[in-house]
């Protein structure tokens, strides 16, 4: 199974490089299935119902979350009937959405995915490694193609998950900080792994918003509104090979399309 997996989707900039390359990068690479992160598709900051059904519209088939789920408050009524979307699996108890989810292909092949959510710098959730090893021992059971988004701020805490989970998932993606990391690799026992995948949107940007209020917020302490920024963009994504028998990934490559 070739997996394409995108990084990051900002706003409409990031959802306009989708429509614009993901028909050559589908073709290119042979693509099955297409994953994308899309916690900060809608102006930058979470997801609306229509905005994902628009990333749907563009030719996604699963999309995975973050920090930013419930930023915007419509999603929240809306996220249990959207099958092919996830929220971290190590959110508490009873928040609306799953942390999991499994996406068949019309030939039958089907991938189950994960999206977890770490604890380093950000908000006190439920262990990610204990339950990513709990979700990936239930969907193994559906198929052994498996593939985990790890979202989250530091770098150790996503390279520590991809040893954790080496040989017990296809590949392990790190997303949230919106730069793509050059450290691709499969690990020893066959999962692919990257600790960030980057960011899909505004490129002349300090990760996606507009420089000067993002500069002016680290000169002064001073609050403002970030703003999705404007001009040209790019496209971070990274195509993984996995065998449809064992799971194991072949390779990981990295993608990055700029306008």
């Amino acid at each position: 199974m070739k997996i394409l997996f995108i990084g990051d989707v900002v706003g409409r900039p990031g959802r306009d490089c989708i429509t614009r390359w993901l028909p050559e990068i589908r073709s290119k690479f042979g693509i099955d299935i297409v994953v994308a992160n899309g916690e900060n598709a809608a102006g930058g900051l979470g997801a609306t119902p229509d905005v994902l059904k628009e990333l749907f519209a563009s030719g996604i088939q699963a999309i995975t979350l973050g920090n930013h789920t419930w930023r915007k408050k419509e999603l929240a009524g809306t996220i249990d009937t959207m099958a092919a979307v996830a929220r971290p699996a190590n959110y508490p108890d009873g928040v609306p959405g799953k942390g999991s989810m499994v996406v068949a292909l019309p030939d039958g092949r089907k991938l189950g995915i994960v999206n977890l959510i770490g604890r380093v710098y950000m908000e006190p959730f439920g262990c990610p490694f204990e339950r990513a090893v709990w979700e990936l021992e239930r969907l193994r059971e559906v198929t052994p193609l498996l593939l985990v988004d790890m979202h989250a701020e530091a770098t150790s805490e996503k390279i520590a998950m991809g040893w954790h989970l080496d040989g017990r998932c296809s590949a392990v993606v790190g997303t949230h900080t919106h730069v793509q990391t050059a450290d691709e690799r499969i690990l020893p026992k066959g999962t692919a792994f990257i600790t960030d995948v980057g960011m899909t949107g505004p490129m002349d940007s300090v990760i996606g918003m507009e420089r000067d209020i993002v500069i002016r917020k680290f000169m002064t302490g001073m609050p403002g509104e970030f703003k999705v920024a404007a001009g040209p963009a790019l496209l971070s994504a990274v195509v993984i090979d996995a065998d449809d028998d064992t799971g194991c990934a072949r390779s990981i490559e990295r993608i990055l399309r700029k306008e």
